[in-house]
């Protein structure tokens, strides 16, 4: 079972072999990813998704996990990398909450961020460095290295507050693409049910400057590495693959979402 898909509940006993034939039993056309028998998207209730890719040239199905994020987060671009061999898909990376076109601020952003975005075909042919888009992106772990109660904070600060926030994309020869490592505050705990599989998925909110940003944790690595259920006011640190999809900002090299 890919340990990716554990973050939206399904269980390490699950084989990827039956959650393809679910979603060619049950799925529905990805948008934006080209032909409906070869790219699907199986609903699990709540804005969870599972993604299924299948190669035409060696036959095999690709499963990722998705989730419909409802608010946005502005990006300046600073590359985009489209994979050959996922054409629907690139990776973006940039500054994340870039100040707006009439600020006097130097700052590039509040914090870089790589994310792979699966609704490629959006961008067209260019995309230049410095456009601002819009992206809905979700982090989902690939490892959890620590959750940790709350720190000591100064009177008036609560679970909203960004200090020691870090966000901070994996980079170097070999790296995988659309990977951060994260440090955030929790500010809520949802508990939301995969209704294919029954299990509930924990969705992870977390404290970020501009807008939140919303994680999945596998439970069963939680669970085998001996760490605690995340709750409200703790620390997440772990390796995070961040993916979404677009959401405005296509039109124009200074926009603001």
């Amino acid at each position: 079972m890919d340990f990716l898909l554990e973050c939206i509940g399904f269980p390490p006993s699950v084989a990827t072999e039956e959650i393809v034939a679910l979603a060619q039993e049950r799925g529905e056309p990805a948008p934006w990813r080209g032909r409906a028998t070869e790219h699907l998207l199986l609903r699990l209730g709540s804005g969870l998704q599972v993604r299924a890719d299948r190669d035409p040239g060696h036959g095999y199905w690709s499963l990722t996990p998705f989730y419909e994020v409802p608010h946005r987060l502005r990006l300046s671009v600073q590359t985009v990398i489209r994979p050959q061999d996922s054409p629907y898909d690139a990776l973006l990376s940039g500054w994340a909450a870039p100040p707006p076109p009439w600020s006097t601020e130097s700052r590039r952003g509040a914090y870089r961020l790589s994310a792979w975005i699966s609704d490629a075909r959006r961008l067209g042919r260019r995309v230049q460095v410095g456009q601002i888009l819009a992206v809905s992106v979700a982090g989902f772990a690939l490892s959890v290295d620590r959750v940790l109660p709350p720190e000591t904070r100064p009177e008036g600060h609560g679970f909203e507050d960004t200090a020691g926030a870090s966000v901070r994309p994996i980079g170097g020869e070999g790296s995988p693409g659309g990977c951060c490592d994260v440090s955030l505050r929790v500010q809520t705990v949802r508990r939301i049910l995969n209704e294919v599989t029954g299990e509930e998925v924990e969705m992870v909110v977390c404290a970020a400057p501009e807008r939140p940003l919303v994680l999945f944790l596998s439970r069963w690595q939680l669970e085998r590495d001996g760490l605690p259920a995340p709750r409200a006011g703790w620390r997440v640190e772990g390796t995070f693959l961040m993916s979404g999809r677009l959401s405005g900002g296509l039109g124009s090299t200074r926009t603001d979402p």
